[in-house]
């Protein structure tokens, strides 16, 4: 079983930082993409940023430039530094993650979803 734990979130003023992090832990496993979406009050849960295994990164328009996204494989975390923030960033954020479980064969993809952390950005 794979289990992420997310910490970071919390209220800042808008111009602020935040960094957001993300720890994997659990079974044996080799992770692919690790991913961080966010879910504002009354709207549909949309992609912020996500990296692969080899460091190739994507971000959604509305943070280019303003968020990073970082992972350690070594530690099994992924990162976002989020710099600039808007009223319009706040939300619940979310850390995915897609992998494979290799406990045993046959080996199996995975997909897990963090609890949430919600960010706060005041005006």
């Amino acid at each position: 079983q794979v289990q992420l734990v997310e910490s970071g979130g919390g209220l800042v003023q808008t111009g602020g930082s935040l960094r957001l992090s993300c720890v994997v832990s659990g079974s044996t496993f080799s992770i692919n993409v690790m991913g961080w979406y966010r879910q504002a009050p009354g709207k549909q849960r949309e992609l912020v940023a996500r990296i692969n295994s080899g460091g190739s990164s994507n971000y959604a328009d509305s943070v280019k430039g303003r968020f990073t996204i970082s992972r350690d494989n070594a530690k099994n975390s992924v990162y976002l530094q989020m710099n600039s923030l808007r009223p319009e960033d706040t939300a619940v954020y979310y850390c995915n993650v897609l992998g494979v479980v290799m406990t045993s064969r046959p080996y199996r993809n995975f997909e897990v979803w963090g609890q949430g952390t919600l960010v706060t950005v005041s005006s």
